[in-house]
């Protein structure tokens, strides 16, 4: 048995004992391509090719479901493993490539191989995210075996069942932090995505400060009036199904009453999703579907994390977010200090 491993709701962030930051209009949470670093989760609960430019647009790096086409050049288009190497490693293709080799479980030989050989073929012109992993050494592996990007988290997404189901995974504090450790010996490491189990605009800064590039969003997107998948409105009868379009006129509108604005939600291992895909042959699930209420829109919570994230970072006097990583420290703290905040 090794050390115990931590959570987001296991540590807090330390302020800096002082900050020269006067005002959080002095802190840039943006990325270098003034994105915020978030990616979307590719769940078609979430986005594809009707709301992709919407996130965009709103600056959040995305990422689309397996056979939704990107409608920009930077956007992540996602391939099981054999779709992608049946596309891009049987020859080379000409142009940028941003892909996702979209695997429940990247510490497989084969994922590793696809990877090394598709960055010895593609080198700059294609930009590559792998996984998920819930391995630090794995993270170094496939880090030196070319990947832009890695995926970092196991089973502890809100649509996700494997850990429940299997045992398997790694607490995500840890992870992320291991990661972030690992990631400094290395040559070219690969940027690390936390993937799964953010609830709070908390659990994304604590995410960013112990060493995430990125976090990938899926429930909390969802959440937003704006994701795609199927949309109800649920009063007191049985729920009717409408379009985004008007779940969004309704929303802005607040003309429902005691009405709710319901989305379905599931993960993409689901046999529904399975179903979808065309696979004749249907595994055992470790997804879940869920209904859920729409709690905002997606400016809206942009807003609010953005901020949120400038204030976290001039507590800990960083105007970037590689000074975020840098400055932060952390404390670890009881479950009864945690509930003490935990309104």
């Amino acid at each position: 048995m090794k050390d115990i491993k931590f959570d987001f709701n296991d540590i807090l962030i330390v302020p800096s004992e002082i900050t020269s930051i006067t005002s959080r209009t002095e802190v840039n949470p943006f990325d270098s391509n003034g994105f915020l670093p978030l990616i979307t989760a590719p769940m078609d609960t979430v986005v594809d090719r009707t709301n992709c430019d919407l996130f965009y647009n709103n600056k959040v790096n995305v990422c689309l479901p397996r056979f939704e086409e990107r409608t920009k050049g930077d956007m992540f288009e996602s391939y099981s493993l054999s779709q992608f190497e049946e596309k891009y490693l049987n020859s080379v293709l000409d142009g940028k490539h941003c892909v996702l080799i979209d695997t429940a479980n990247g510490h497989i030989q084969t994922v590793i191989d696809a990877t090394k050989k598709a960055k010895d073929m593609y080198g700059d012109n294609m930009v590559l995210m792998v996984g998920n992993v819930a391995n630090p050494v794995t993270y170094k592996i496939l880090s030196n075996a070319g990947a832009d990007l890695i995926r970092c988290g196991v089973g502890n997404g809100a649509g996700c069942l494997t850990s429940f189901q299997t045992g398997i995974g790694y607490a995500m504090g840890s992870l992320i932090y291991e990661c972030y450790y690992m990631s400094l010996s290395l040559d070219k490491p690969a940027k690390i995505v936390a993937d799964g189990g953010m609830k709070e605009y908390s659990d994304v800064i604590k995410a960013l400060a112990l060493g995430a590039d990125y976090v990938m969003l899926g429930s909390i997107f969802n959440k937003a009036v704006e994701s795609c998948g199927k949309t109800f409105i649920k009063g007191s009868g049985d729920a009717i199904e409408i379009s985004n379009v008007e779940a969004i006129n309704h929303f802005k509108r607040g003309d429902l009453g005691e009405s709710k604005i319901i989305k379905e939600f599931r993960g993409m291992s689901t046999k529904e999703v399975q179903i979808k895909w065309g696979n004749e042959v249907l595994k055992t699930s470790e997804g879940v579907v869920r209904y859920r209420p729409v709690e905002y829109s997606l400016n809206g919570w942009l807003d609010n994390l953005e901020s949120y994230l400038r204030s976290a970072m001039s507590y800990v006097d960083a105007r970037t977010l590689e000074e975020f990583v840098d400055n932060s420290e952390f404390i670890n703290i009881t479950n009864n200090a945690y509930l003490r905040f935990a309104k």
